[in-house]
């Protein structure tokens, strides 16, 4: 018995070869070797989706920028959230604070089938929605924390459920997880944290740990692999992590977690049976060049350069923003393909984000917007999918 279990890992190992599989190590210059995966390198356009708590406030002081921030702005300058927290929910920090919003997200109208139609419709190739934020809210279902949309709020598994939704109709389906930037978003300068904890001990699980510490790094990694186990995703989107251009050893350390993190994934990945791919986001890369799909917020190339991806807004927040629907200031559907076009065109793909409400409703105008472009690729999707930019973008056969 013994000895025949011997062969089928050896057999198993040698098909493995046979099949020109790679066994990445956790360096930039290993990870560097991942290769373009087909269905990412041909489908050119997908969606975004940013929901969580931070979607029952849809609110940014300054009503253009980013609605998710209020995780961070409540806290470090609480000031320009008084009235607003007042008025929407009779109170303010610290006694009631993010933690409480966590409630009221619900996704009570939420069709995650719905959604992966409207998707689909919209010509998208690939889905990656936000796992957990910088808030420290987790929407898929974890045994890591209680703060997790299977026991509080939605009280469902929402990452889990629009992966079957997205996946029946054909889509890929990735997770973007935000987590690295945590310790950092919800100061402690104010004071009001630690009296929102002081009234309820549980939420220091949900706005610490506030170090970068070797128990942050472990847990950070743990949470990825649980989603990644249940999920398999197609797709490992990691934010901007500013930090690592900073000089500390805790620095090295995530880096290197980082670093077998990604290849233990690629080479998960491989078990599956899938083709995998990973972004490499920020102003200042996170990674070397070459490592994973170039990425910054609403990046726009003004040459053709290596695969890239351009995470791009509708309107100026990723989350929902009351203050964009009530006044269009969404881009115009004309403006969303000329963008997927310029996209194309200089070899990257469009990551169009929306942002649905907490109650798991996409505002109208993102709907409208989606079918157009839908509409626009049913006759000229011949030029998108499976495409390849000439020398100089722009460029035409002359047909």
């Amino acid at each position: 018995m013994k000895r025949m279990r011997v062969l089928i890992i050896f057999s198993c190992l040698c098909a493995g070869l046979c099949e020109g599989r790679a066994n990445y190590e956790p360096t930039w210059e290993s990870l560097a070797e991942a290769p373009v995966p087909e269905w990412w390198d041909q489908g050119k356009f997908g969606i975004f989706i940013h929901w969580g708590p931070y979607s029952v406030a849809g609110y940014k002081d300054r009503h253009r920028g980013y609605a998710e921030a209020i995780t961070a702005d409540l806290y470090k300058r609480p000031e320009r959230y008084a009235e607003f927290m007042t008025d929407t929910f009779g109170a303010t920090m610290p006694e009631f604070g993010y933690k409480d919003m966590v409630p009221l997200f619900k996704a009570e109208n939420w069709d995650p089938a719905a959604w992966a139609k409207l998707f689909k419709e919209a010509g998208a190739t690939y889905v990656i929605p936000t796992g957990e934020h910088h808030d420290g809210f987790v929407l898929w279902d974890s045994e890591l924390t209680p703060w997790t949309a299977t026991k509080k709020g939605p009280m469902r598994d929402l990452i889990g459920d629009l992966a079957k939704a997205v996946r029946a109709e054909g889509l890929k389906y990735g997770i973007s997880y935000h987590r690295e930037r945590h310790p950092d978003r919800f100061t402690r300068k104010t004071g009001l944290i630690d009296e929102e904890i002081q009234r309820m001990p549980e939420a220091a699980s949900l706005y610490g740990p506030f170090e970068y510490d070797d128990a942050f790094i472990a847990d950070y990694v743990a949470r990825w692999k649980e989603a990644e186990r249940k999920y398999q995703p197609d797709f490992l989107w990691i934010d901007d992590v500013p930090f690592l251009r900073e000089d500390n050893p805790q620095v090295a350390r995530f880096e290197k977690a980082f670093q077998g993190m990604i290849a233990d994934y690629l080479n998960t990945a491989q078990q599956w049976g899938k083709e995998v791919y990973f972004n490499n986001k920020g102003k200042t890369l996170n990674w070397p060049i070459g490592v994973g799909c170039q990425e910054a917020d609403n990046l726009q190339m003004e040459t053709i350069g290596p695969r890239w991806q351009n995470p791009a807004t509708m309107g100026t927040s990723y989350a929902y923003m009351a203050n964009e629907e009530q006044n269009e200031l969404y881009k115009t559907p004309a403006e969303l393909v000329r963008l997927l076009c310029d996209v194309v065109s200089k070899n990257g793909n469009l990551l169009l984000n929306i942002g649905p409400k907490a109650d798991g409703t996409i505002p109208e105008g993102m709907q409208t917007r989606l079918l157009a472009m839908g509409e626009w690729l049913k006759v000229n999707g011949e030029a998108i999918y499976g495409s390849t930019p000439w020398k100089i973008y722009g460029e035409h056969d002359g047909e």
